[in-house]
């Protein structure tokens, strides 16, 4: 066994994880990673070794909300309370750990996509620093309108129906302005930008591209260089086939899958 490096923490919405998700958290163990899922239900095929942990240690859980939105709309605030309160590096639970983290990372983000925006899928940060206070403070007191927005974004949000939750219209004008927008808009404001990593240490695979992890003639690994760590699995952009079907023999997906002891069939989305 590898030694005991940095925690690692996610969360999780329902009652039954995804293969890829029960991958991901796997990974992470190999690697001396201790993890710690922070459960809203009693979760039937959490992988011997991850410790379980309520929700509601970290924060409370408006179930309304998420009904209103979606499971990762929380997970941008409750990321960051994680981190505050634990000091814990946030992972994605579609985030594959490839290489172990560094103990000395402090500051653990980068860009990724073609447009090369940062990402919050991984995340470290000093529990106290300049940009976890922006943070915070934006999601304790949501603004009109979030700081970056140009008037057609706006506009999009005063279509809103006028009665649902604040938090709630924004998210359904802009989906990501919980989450990568917001973390973007932040680390540039502080200047903590010029900390991030370049995308192919967290995000190698750009995530136009996710249908690769399940194309037996892909070569995901040519996208990888000597500096990635993580490799993120987008399973929020994957098509429903792969999300109910095991992958083809020979993908990315089925080797990593076969090399970490998890068994898809035993955990397609129903």
């Amino acid at each position: 066994m590898p030694a005991e490096r940095r925690p690692v923490a996610s969360f999780w919405i329902g009652e039954r994880l995804q293969y890829l998700n029960q991958l991901a958290l796997v990974s992470h163990l190999r690697h001396g990673h201790p993890v710690t899922l922070y459960c809203t239900d009693v979760v039937s095929n959490v992988p011997a070794g991850v410790h379980v942990r309520p929700a509601s240690e970290i924060m409370d859980i408006d179930m309304s909300i998420v009904e209103a939105t979606s499971a990762s709309f929380l997970s941008n605030v409750f990321r960051y309370q994680m981190i505050r309160k634990t000091g814990a590096l946030w992972i994605d639970c579609d985030a594959f750990c490839h290489k172990p983290f560094p103990d000395e990372w402090d500051y653990v983000y980068a860009g990724h996509g073609m447009r090369g925006a940062m990402n919050c899928g991984v995340v470290g940060l000093p529990a106290q620093c300049e940009l976890m206070d922006q943070l915070l403070d934006y999601y304790d007191n949501l603004p009109d309108y979030p700081a970056w927005w140009d008037k057609g974004q706006r506009k999009k949000m005063d279509r809103q129906d006028p009665s649902l939750p604040h938090a709630v219209r924004i998210y359904k004008a802009e989906r990501t302005a919980f989450g990568p927008q917001a973390f973007t808009h932040f680390a540039r404001k502080t200047g903590d930008d010029k900390k991030a990593m370049s995308p192919d240490v967290l995000y190698p695979v750009p995530f136009q591209l996710n249908d690769i992890f399940y194309d037996p003639y892909s070569q995901v690994e040519r996208h990888f260089t000597d500096k990635t760590v993580s490799v993120h699995l987008y399973t929020n952009a994957t098509r429903p086939w792969w999300r109910r079907n095991a992958p083809m023999p020979g993908s990315y997906a089925a080797r990593m899958s076969a090399e970490f002891g998890i068994v898809p069939e035993d955990a397609l989305e129903e």
